[in-house]
C-alpha cells in the first residue's frame, strides 16, 4: 500500500498539470500559439538546464560500473529496434517515428530517480542508468524524428537528409546540455553556486511548464483516431520492456538499487520530452502526447505490480 501511494503520489500530479494546460486552454486562457512556444522554451533552455545540472555534479569516478552500463545501453538499443518493428504495423507512416520515439523512452531521469531514491534513500545506480540510456533516448529521438518527418521531402536516408539529421543531432539542446554536464563532471570544474542555483532554477520549469503546455495542445479528436497505435505503445512501455528485459536482469544478478534502476529505466511513463521534441520536429504531437498521459496515469500502477512481485520473490 506505501508503494502505491508513493506511485500516485509521484504520477498524477504530474498528469493533473496537464489537465490544467487542457483546462487553461478551454477557457482561453491560453492560445495554442503560446503553447507551442512554451514548447520551444522548454526544448531549447529548461530541458538542457536540467540534464546539466543533474550531471555535472554526479561523482562518475568512483560510481563507474562498465558492466551495469553497458546492460542498460545494450537494453535501451534493443528496446529502440523493438519499437522500430512494431511501428511498421502503422498504416499513417507520419505517425512512425512518434510511436518509436514514445514506446523505447523513459521518463528516468525525472520519475525515475525519485522513485529509487523513495525506496532506498539514495539515488543508487540512477546516474549510471542515466548515463547509458538518456543520451541514447536523445540521440535516436533525433535520427527516428528527422526522418519520419511527415514535413520530409528528400527521399529516405539521402545524402542531404542524412547531413540534415547529423547537424540536427550536433545543434540538438537537449544533447549539448548532456554533453556538457557530463564534461562537467569528468573534468572536476568547480560548481559556482550561482551558476547552478541559476541553471537549477531554470531546469525546475522544464516539466511543470512543458506539461501545461502538453496539455493545452491536446486534442481529443485527433487522440482517438490514434487511439490503437497509443494503446499498444503503452502496454509496450509499461508491461512489454519490463516482461521481457528483466528476467534477463536478474539472471545476471542485478539485485536491490540496481534493479530498481532497470525497472524504471525499462517501465516508467514516457518523458514530456517526447512531446516537446516531436513538436519542436514537426510532428503533431497527437500520439505522444495520449500516450504520455496514459503511461503518466497507468505508470502508478504498472510500476507498483513489478515492484509487489520482485519484493515477494526476494529480488530487492
Amino acid at each position: 500500500m506505501e508503494n502505491l501511494i508513493f506511485s500516485l503520489n509521484a504520477t498524477i500530479p504530474i498528469f493533473l498539470l496537464m489537465v490544467i494546460g487542457y483546462v487553461l486552454k478551454e477557457i482561453h486562457f491560453m492560445d495554442e500559439a503560446f503553447a507551442l512556444k512554451l514548447n520551444s522554451f522548454v526544448f531549447k533552455v529548461s530541458l538542457p538546464c536540467l540534464l546539466f545540472n543533474d550531471l555535472s555534479v554526479v561523482d562518475f569516478a568512483t560510481a563507474w560500473d562498465s558492466r551495469f552500463v553497458f546492460f542498460c545501453a545494450f537494453t535501451t538499443i534493443c528496446s529502440i529496434l523493438i519499437a522500430f518493428v512494431f511501428s511498421l504495423a502503422i498504416k499513417e507512416k507520419s505517425l512512425q517515428g512518434e510511436f518509436i520515439q514514445v514506446t523505447y523512452r523513459s521518463s528516468a531521469a525525472i520519475l525515475g530517480l525519485a522513485f529509487i531514491q523513495n525506496i532506498y534513500g539514495s539515488t543508487g545506480m540512477g546516474p549510471l542508468m542515466i548515463v547509458a540510456s538518456v543520451p541514447l533516448y536523445n540521440i535516436c529521438a533525433v535520427i527516428v524524428l528527422s526522418f519520419f518527418s511527415p514535413n520530409q521531402t528528400e527521399k529516405p536516408f539521402d545524402q542531404a537528409l542524412i547531413k540534415k539529421t547529423l547537424l540536427g543531432i550536433l545543434k540538438n539542446p537537449i544533447l549539448i546540455g548532456i554533453v556538457v554536464g557530463l564534461l562537467w563532471s569528468a573534468l572536476s570544474l568547480p560548481t559556482p553556486g550561482i551558476l547552478m542555483k541559476t541553471a537549477g532554477n531554470i531546469g525546475a520549469t522544464a516539466t511543470p511548464l512543458g506539461l501545461i503546455a502538453m496539455g493545452a495542445c491536446f486534442n481529443f479528436k485527433e487522440a482517438f483516431e490514434c487511439g490503437k497505435a497509443s494503446l499498444f505503445a503503452t502496454f509496450t512501455k509499461l508491461f512489454g520492456f519490463v516482461g521481457l528485459f528483466l528476467p534477463f536482469a536478474i539472471h545476471m544478478g542485478y539485485r536491490k538499487e540496481e534493479l530498481v534502476a532497470i525497472l524504471v529505466m525499462l517501465g516508467s511513463a514516457s518523458t514530456v520530452s517526447c512531446f516537446v521534441m516531436a513538436k519542436n520536429m514537426g510532428h503533431k504531437g497527437t500520439l505522444t502526447s495520449a500516450t504520455v498521459m496514459l503511461t503518466t496515469l497507468f505508470s502508478a500502477f504498472s510500476l507498483t505490480f513489478w515492484l509487489y512481485l520482485m519484493k515477494s520473490m526476494g529480488f530487492i
